[in-house]
């Protein structure tokens, strides 16, 4: 199959504009393909060439202004238009396509629970060729006109609003102008909540299966959707461009949720089946406004081409946190009404979870700017490299520190300008520069070179000093703050300076905040003089409005290390919690003092995203990668120590969800059965919570891990749930079982089988690799290389995404297993998706080398 070049996605869109499509989809052909009938009006501006795009099973016919073409000329997934006249064309084609079960195109999923089949869409990049012809690129934006065939019973959703007009038969209203890739339908007898909010249809959809679990939360997700909604509308002048507005929660999704303009869609497991903390409701919140702030960044205004992808995702991702802290009120212990979630800072969650995202993705050798130049990006195979933490996280961080040197005020109007100017079309980062430019008299331009054309973390560190003779009446003191920057970025951050101070916290230390100030990096060279004795600690970044890494002066962090939870706000925390993770990964802070510091301070932690930031970097590097062998029953002893001790200190009740972190966390820890088994048993942990399914499968994959249970009890659970995510929890136990049947038979499932679905696939490679059988898996650390380049290339990218993510040997920490798979990067059949895995994951296990050569000797 071609991919598509930016070249000749510039050369189609200066020869021809497209005005409509007409789509008719036959779903009820059969359970392997649907057929796909679409009529494409379009104007070629001058004699010439082109093709069409499109991805049959079978090539029944094509026309061209009702002149038949032969089907025989389709070569891969590209269709010659030869000896075009200047003016309007109709081309039609008729043909059958192919169901996908892996998350590409119209994916197909039978729930196991009830046997009732459900069909979404997903065309993201260049999969609209999976479901119907196109001219498949964002810049050429159409209306799109479809009609559905479903079988009786079944619900219709689409960009638009789906009318029933006879048996089986649907018609979705015409879209406004927009891009082949947003164009969505999906499809099944869906179990739906609806309402009216501000004149538009809203609703919420999912398998039948999830209803009584989409009802528990049906008033918390639309109460979200409706105070976001709202709150976009009073930034933004333009007011949300569609007809209605239906999240699907559709099964077996890739990514975390798609933007399709009217009708989101988002991964099921957003519909909690099991108990679940208020950090990840708070998540599922922060999806939803994300998406929803793409109904204006990439669906009214879309990019011209993939190099610009940061206008979508970088902007969703700034105002998804920043609009639900604004749109939802903060709910503390003490304001939030019996059973609602408690929603704090979002802006925590975004440093801990997000941020080091954004900062390990940025030091590999895979990184590229924000907004890379357009030559690097030069098809669509490579575009699909940077939907990464750069795209997300370090874009999110770079205009959340242009809002702070911006001011918030001219950022909008900005942006306000930017959406009149360019509504229903398409817009580079040239245009967008320009209509911030508009709106303030500051140089946006020389800030986006500096902050979106360039790579790497800048690092700030703090050096203090004062008088070597200071007054002994405390009058007349001062001390002094000098910020040395590594690297290249103006900066505009908030310091914190902390004393010691007595409280009613009971953790280790109390420091109270005594002064906040804002200086700019690099400065005018003069060091800030500040008057009074020197704080005990200094926090840089106070308030996490930049993108940099943080070194605290040498007093400070011996300070900090002894009195972190003592610092009054989390968001300084989150920043200096950070921090810690960076010195750590770059070798400046010994893994175990890490630990050290965790069981310290964790215990007195009140936000949970903090907690569970912590743990599982704790738990998922240091742990399982940056301890060696013989040091890692210490590190797990460590946080299973930690967690037993949260576990005790919520016997009350009072804090469900730190409760919640710290069962899943011990479990994870565990080196002994005994309890586990204990709890299976008896179905509660004691003291509660009782095991919903969720904690059942997390203990019975640690007891496989440990070799505490067998193909009987992996069987036995499956039967007590035959859900599909117990389907995934008794592939992830198979795979665990360290024994060399149970290892044979995941490989083969894995990588010569080619049945497993994108979810079966990643749940067996979950469970294949265990830290702690490096024995056992030995002999497969060389076969996964050849074996993954082969699957990449006969699956296609979304499966080559998965197998380098979670079937790569990640546990298998030396110089031979670093040098066979540098070696493997030098194979030509590499597809760049699998590539840009391999490279980011031989990075990290490079790094994890270095982590532990002090511990090594």
């Amino acid at each position: 199959m071609s991919v598509l070049t930016r070249d000749e996605a510039q050369t189609r869109a200066q020869f021809l504009d497209v005005e409509r499509y007409t789509i008719a989809l036959d779903l009820t052909t059969g359970d392997q393909t649907f057929d796909s009938r679409t009529a494409i009006r379009f104007t070629a501006h001058a004699p010439g060439d082109t093709f069409v795009e499109v991805k049959p099973a079978t090539l029944r016919s094509i026309s061209l202004d009702g002149q038949p073409l032969d089907p025989a000329l389709l070569d891969g997934n590209r269709y010659p238009l030869t000896g075009l006249t200047a003016g309007p064309h109709e081309l039609r084609v008729d043909a059958a396509m192919h169901y996908s079960r892996t998350g590409e195109g119209m994916h197909r999923f039978t729930d196991p629970t009830d046997g009732e089949t459900y069909l979404y869409t997903q065309l993201f990049m260049e999969d609209v060729q999976r479901v119907f012809a196109a001219f498949d690129q964002p810049d050429l934006k159409s209306v799109f006109a479809i009609d559905v065939t479903a079988p009786e019973g079944w619900t219709v959703l689409g960009n638009g609003v789906a009318e029933r007009t006879g048996t089986g038969q649907w018609t979705i209203a015409p879209t406004p102008l927009i891009s082949t890739y947003l164009v969505a339908v999906a499809a099944g007898p869906w179990h739906s909540v609806t309402t009216e909010h501000a004149g538009l249809p809203f609703g919420i959809h999912c398998r039948r299966s999830l209803a009584p679990h989409l009802d528990a939360d049906a008033d918390e997700i639309l109460d979200i959707t409706r105070a976001c909604y709202d709150r976009y509308h009073e930034k933004f002048d333009e007011p949300y461009p569609f007809d209605s507005y239906d999240q699907a929660f559709v099964p077996e999704f890739n990514a975390g949720a798609m933007e399709n303009p009217g009708l989101v869609t988002f991964r099921d497991e957003f519909v909690f089946r099991s108990a679940v903390t208020d950090t990840e409701r708070q998540t599922r919140a922060m999806v939803i406004a994300h998406e929803m702030a793409h109904m204006w960044f990439g669906d009214l205004v879309t990019l011209a081409w993939w190099d610009d992808i940061w206008l979508n995702e970088s902007f969703a991702e700034y105002m998804g946190y920043q609009t639900l802290t604004e749109a939802t009120r903060p709910r503390t212990p003490d304001t939030a009404r019996a059973g609602e979630p408690l929603f704090p800072d979002t802006w925590v969650d975004f440093g801990v979870a997000r941020k080091g995202w954004g900062y390990d993705a940025d030091q590999r050798p895979s990184t590229h700017p924000v907004a890379p130049d357009p030559d690097a990006v030069p098809d669509t195979a490579s575009a699909l490299l940077n939907f990464d933490g750069i795209s997300y996280a370090k874009g999110a961080s770079a205009l959340r520190q242009l809002v702070a040197w911006l001011g918030e005020k001219d950022f909008l109007a900005g942006i306000n300008v930017h959406f009149a100017r360019h509504k229903f079309a398409n817009a580079t980062l040239a245009d967008f520069i320009d209509n911030l430019a508009s709106a303030t008299d500051r140089d946006v331009h020389a800030w986006a070179e500096q902050w979106l054309r360039t790579t790497g973390v800048d690092t700030l560190t703090a050096e203090v000093t004062t008088p070597e003779a200071p007054a002994t009446d405390g009058t007349g003191q001062s001390w002094t703050l000098t910020v040395t920057r590594d690297g290249t970025r103006p900066h505009r951050i908030a310091v914190g300076a902390y004393d010691h101070a007595l409280g009613t916290q009971a953790g280790p230390g109390h420091l109270a905040l005594r002064d906040r100030f804002e200086i700019d990096v690099p400065g005018d060279g003069t060091p800030t003089v500040r008057p009074g004795t020197r704080p005990a600690v200094l926090v840089l970044n106070d308030g996490d409005l930049t993108y940099a890494k943080i070194r605290p002066d040498a007093d400070s962090w011996d300070t900090v290390l002894a009195g972190l939870s003592g610092i009054p706000d989390a968001l300084t925390r989150a920043v200096l919690w950070n921090t810690a993770r960076d010195m750590v990964r770059d070798g400046d802070l010994d893994p175990a003092t890490y630990l050290a510091t965790a069981r310290t301070h964790l215990p007195y932690e009140s936000d949970l995203a903090l907690v569970q930031g912590v743990l599982t970097f704790a738990a998922g590097q240091i742990a399982d990668r940056y301890a060696t062998p013989q040091d890692r029953p210490a590190a797990l002893a460590t946080l299973a120590d930690l967690c037993r001790d949260l576990i005790r200190r919520t016997e009350d009740g009072s804090r469900p969800g730190l409760r919640l972190i710290a069962v899943r966390h011990f479990i994870d820890a565990a080196t002994q059965p005994d309890t586990l088994r204990n709890w299976l048993d008896e179905g509660t942990v004691h003291g509660g919570p009782e095991l919903d399914p969720e904690l059942r499968w997390r203990i019975l994959t640690r007891l496989a891990a440990l070799g505490a249970t067998d193909e009987t009890a992996i069987a036995a659970a499956l039967e007590a749930d035959p859900s599909a995510t117990g389907r995934e929890g008794a592939a992830r136990c198979r795979a665990a079982l360290p024994t060399p049947e149970a290892k044979a038979a995941a490989w083969d499932a894995l990588f010569n089988d080619d049945t497993l679905s994108n979810y079966l696939f990643a749940a067996t490679a979950q469970g294949f690799w265990q830290p702690g059988q490096e024995e056992l898996l030995a002999a497969y650390v060389p076969r996964f290389y050849p074996d993954a380049i082969a699957l990449a290339a006969r699956r296609g990218p979304a499966i080559a995404e998965a197998a380098g993510r979670y079937a790569f040997p990640a546990h298998a920490i030396d110089a031979e297993s670093l040098a066979t798979g540098t070696r493997a990067l030098e194979d030509p059949a590499l597809i760049p998706a699998l590539r840009r895995k391999l490279v980011d994951q031989l990075d990290d296990l490079r790094r994890a080398l270095a982590v532990r050569t002090p511990a090594t000797g």
